[in-house]
């Protein structure tokens, strides 16, 4: 269950940015090689970390190490083996993974963002100064103040609103406006532009989000439904995409 939410949250991500991916893209050919290569990753990747459990799990049972359940963390594999050898090993491939799965999924869309939100004052080396500064006092007070302050609950909380939000971006390009942009509403203010809706509103969104929202958020927080809470993104998306595309319907 951890792994599909997981899954699903990644791709997602990389979905909603694909703008940001594919403007660095200099042939559609590329960008289709680009999008087949995720898939081929995903596939290679599920298929070591399965053989990876599975093998560890063996390599217990022969050795009688005695595990409460099958481990799938690798700090925790390489804590019951206790190799030192190993332990570098691994950690060189962590290291790695974790550098490239950060900037797929959360370096490349923030810069992105934040120079959509000021093109006029940065670029991409001011933006990504910026991040690692920001990074470093983020990192630098998680330990001693923001993780015992609660921060983790309101990002958390936060967080359930990504998959509605992903949902009422996708239902519109794909079924509302069937994959046409009008490019000269969308960047130029004029009378009649169809991106205004409601004075600058889109209230069949507005309901959508919220509604999504308050599903993904209560899977997150309620403790009766724990065993299932990393499904709370696709939960969040399923609502909010049903009923903005319904909604629009009407």
């Amino acid at each position: 269950m951890v792994l599909t939410g997981t899954i699903f949250s990644y791709f997602s991500i990389v979905l909603l940015n694909f703008g940001d991916f594919s403007r660095y893209v200099k042939t559609e050919k590329d960008l289709k090689l680009g999008n087949l290569n995720l898939f081929l990753n995903m596939i290679l990747f599920s298929f070591l970390a399965t053989s990876i459990v599975v093998g560890v799990d063996v390599v217990f049972n022969q050795k009688l190490i005695v595990v409460d359940q099958i481990l799938t963390k690798p700090m925790d594999i390489i804590g019951k083996l206790d190799n030192t050898g190993l332990t570098v090993f691994a950690l060189i491939f962590i290291i790695f993974s974790s550098l490239s799965t950060n900037l797929i999924s959360n370096y490349v869309p923030t810069q992105n963002s934040i120079i959509n939100f000021i093109p006029n004052n940065l670029d991409l080396k001011t933006s990504g100064v910026l991040i690692l500064l920001i990074g470093f006092i983020a990192g630098g007070l998680w330990p001693s103040i923001l993780s015992q302050i609660g921060v983790i609950n309101i990002i958390d909380s936060l967080a359930a609103f990504f998959g509605p939000i992903f949902a009422i971006i996708v239902a519109d390009y794909y079924l509302v406006k069937k994959g046409k942009v009008n490019h000269k509403d969308l960047f130029f203010l004029r009378d009649g532009n169809e991106y205004m809706y409601s004075n600058g509103w889109n209230y069949k969104a507005v309901y959508s989000l919220i509604i999504g929202f308050i599903f993904s958020f209560s899977l997150l927080w309620n403790i009766n439904f724990s065993d299932i809470k990393s499904f709370s993104w696709i939960l969040g998306f399923v609502v909010s995409f049903f009923i903005y595309y319904l909604l629009d319907e009407k």
